[in-house]
C-alpha cells in the first residue's frame, strides 16, 4: 500500500473467555495485542490483528499444535464452507478502534494424500485453521471465496487502508 512501517512482535496469552461469541474473538485478541505495547508515543500508530477460522458447526479452529491436529482440521474443512474472521486494532496515544471483516471459504473434498503433502511441505502450525489460503492447499483446494482474499490471509487490507487514511500524507 506504500505505507512505511516497522514490525515489532509482542507475545501475549491468546486465550479468550469461553463465553465470548466466536466472531468477537479476533477483535478481543487484536485489542489484547495492542495493549501489550503499553504507552504509545505521540505520532505513533500501532496496528495489531488476529484471525480465526470458524468451522461449519460454529467452532473456532485455532493454530494446530501438531500434525495430527492439523490433519483433523483440514479433514473437517474438506468439502465444506467455513468462515474466516480477521479483526485489527489501531491504537494511538489518544485512543484505539477495532475493526473486523469476515469471508466465507469453500474447500473441495481433499484427499488424505493432499492433506499429508500440505502438512509436510508447508508446516501450517502458525495458521488458524491449519492452512494458509496463499499456500498449496488454498491454490489446489479452495473452490469459492465470498469476501476479501486478504481477510482470509490475515489482514483485511481494504479496511486497514481506510482506517489508516487519516495518518497518510501524500506528497
Amino acid at each position: 500500500m506504500g505505507i512505511p512501517f516497522q514490525v515489532e512482535v509482542k507475545s501475549i496469552d491468546e486465550s479468550f473467555p469461553a463465553t465470548l461469541p466466536v466472531a468477537e474473538v479476533p477483535g478481543f485478541l487484536a485489542e489484547q495485542k495492542a495493549m501489550a505495547f503499553g504507552e504509545i508515543a505521540e505520532g505513533t500508530v500501532v496496528l495489531t490483528a488476529d484471525t480465526v477460522v470458524i468451522d461449519s458447526h460454529g467452532r473456532i479452529m485455532n493454530k494446530p499444535l501438531d500434525e495430527q491436529e492439523a490433519r483433523g482440521m483440514l479433514q473437517t474443512l474438506s468439502g465444506s464452507t467455513h468462515t474466516v474472521v480477521t479483526a485489527f486494532c489501531i491504537r494511538t496515544g489518544t485512543g484505539q478502534s477495532v475493526f473486523s471483516d469476515a469471508a466465507q471459504v469453500t474447500f473441495r473434498p481433499l484427499s488424505p494424500e493432499e492433506i499429508d503433502y500440505y502438512i509436510r511441505t508447508c508446516r501450517p502450525f502458525d495458521k488458524a485453521g491449519g492452512y494458509g489460503v496463499q499456500d498449496f492447499i488454498g491454490l489446489a483446494g479452495v473452490v469459492r471465496i465470498e469476501g476479501s482474499f486478504y481477510t482470509i490471509m490475515g489482514l483485511p487490507a481494504h479496511q486497514v487502508y481506510e482506517a489508516l487514511s487519516p495518518w497518510l500524507l501524500w506528497d
